[in-house]
């Protein structure tokens, strides 16, 4: 096959592509420059895409023997990752751009333009693996190396897209594999830091990178029974389960501790309450796909796992696909992907993405939109009133 191999400078897309071309494909390495003003070096391994991972990525793909291009999606990137980071936190959301990113740029963006150039797939350093059943359908599977299992990131993806994705690392038993095979090699990010925190905050300041971005504004904290128990200076900086940060000007009533439970940006206002009101008995999304066939009856309640965070426990749910309803009841022809976790998940913020499995498959996706609370709201224990008063 005709392999494009996405080449980020990284340890784990070098190997990638090496293994691509032992396998016997024709592969060509690119790395996407996602910012027109990326920096120079590296802060540790805060961020990535800079000009030195460009110079890394050529060093390997140099060594493997492959051309290499560099193309230029920074504009899409900003469109469909960076704005959409801004305008999900302005909707008092909390997004995760890896997904967008997976969704929008790697497996959209550049597999079209892969595609339309002739390739027959692309490849990256992701740690999954994709299998084919009896009658030629792909499937996404979890990695064989649980620790490293990148399955979640990549559950946006479509049968479509899986069809023409490969990921050469999926197998893997290890990192530390992967960073040997790299030293043998003689690829000199053998032993480069793994990036993290979002890309494009390589500070890793994201409260100030969004004030900076949309602005700060004081706003009132309340407990959940609607009482104003404090004040905040910008309710986009705060995050579902967080809590530091949060200024109530007088102790609770049963002594401990408020978290952020919600983020309300139409009025700038932070809910909080205790630990357990973090606790979440049912998550939805209408925005929700499969990653390949989807289940013969999604209408119809189904055993599955759930997972809402890239390096969280797997929790046993149910989930059904069910319609959605007006205000008066009505339902109004859309549908939403119902979850109900057999213990609560905790913290759980709508705009997350919840990705479903049925043992090591992933079977598809949602983003959240809403959340239930498994516990209700004490009026006697939350309400600040007396001791205001």
């Amino acid at each position: 096959m005709k392999v494009l191999a996405a080449m980020s400078g990284g340890v784990d897309s070098a190997v990638a592509a090496a293994r691509a071309v032992e396998a016997g494909h024709e592969v060509v390495g690119v790395h996407l420059a996602l910012s027109r003003m990326p920096g120079t070096l590296r802060t540790g391994a805060r961020g990535c895409c800079t000009i030195e991972d460009s110079m890394d990525a050529q060093r390997a793909a140099n060594i493997i023997g492959i051309p290499y291009y560099v193309w230029d999606f920074s504009e899409r990137f900003k469109l469909d990752v960076v704005d959409d980071f801004i305008a999900e936190y302005t909707a008092g959301r909390t997004p995760n751009p890896c997904m967008r990113c997976n969704e929008r740029i790697k497996f959209a963006a550049l597999l079209e333009k892969a595609l339309a150039l002739g390739f027959d797939a692309v490849a990256t350093g992701h740690y999954a693996n994709i299998v084919t059943d009896a009658d030629g359908n792909t499937e996404l599977h979890r990695a064989a190396a649980w620790a490293k299992d990148q399955s979640y990131v990549l559950g946006v993806l479509t049968a479509e897209q899986l069809a023409h994705s490969m990921f050469p690392l999926g197998a893997t038993p290890s990192k530390a594999e992967v960073r040997a095979e790299a030293a043998e090699r003689g690829f000199s990010v053998a032993n480069k830091p793994d990036s993290h925190d979002i890309c494009f905050i390589p500070d890793g300041n994201t409260r100030g990178w969004l004030a900076d971005k949309v602005g700060a504004e004081p706003g009132a904290v309340l407990d959940r029974t609607g009482a104003v128990i404090g004040t905040h200076d910008g309710a986009l900086a705060f995050t579902v389960g967080q809590r530091k940060g949060i200024s109530v000007g007088f102790p609770t009533n049963d002594g401990k501790p408020r978290f952020v439970l919600e983020i309300r940006p139409k009025t700038n206002e932070v809910v909080v309450g205790p630990r357990a009101a973090l606790d979440i008995a049912e998550i939805a999304g209408s925005k929700f796909t499969w990653a390949g066939l989807p289940p013969a009856h999604p209408d119809l309640a189904f055993d599955c796992e759930v997972q809402i965070r890239a390096h969280a426990d797997p929790v046993p749910a149910v989930a059904q696909v069910v319609p959605l309803a007006d205000a008066d009841g009505v339902p109004d022809g859309a549908v939403e992907l119902k979850i109900i976790p057999n213990e609560p998940l905790n913290g759980v913020a709508p705009g997350q993405t919840a990705v479903v499995y049925v043992g090591t498959r992933v079977l598809g996706q949602c983003t959240i939109d809403r959340t239930v609370s498994a516990v209700p709201v004490d009026l006697v224990a939350e309400s600040q009133a007396a001791v205001r008063a």
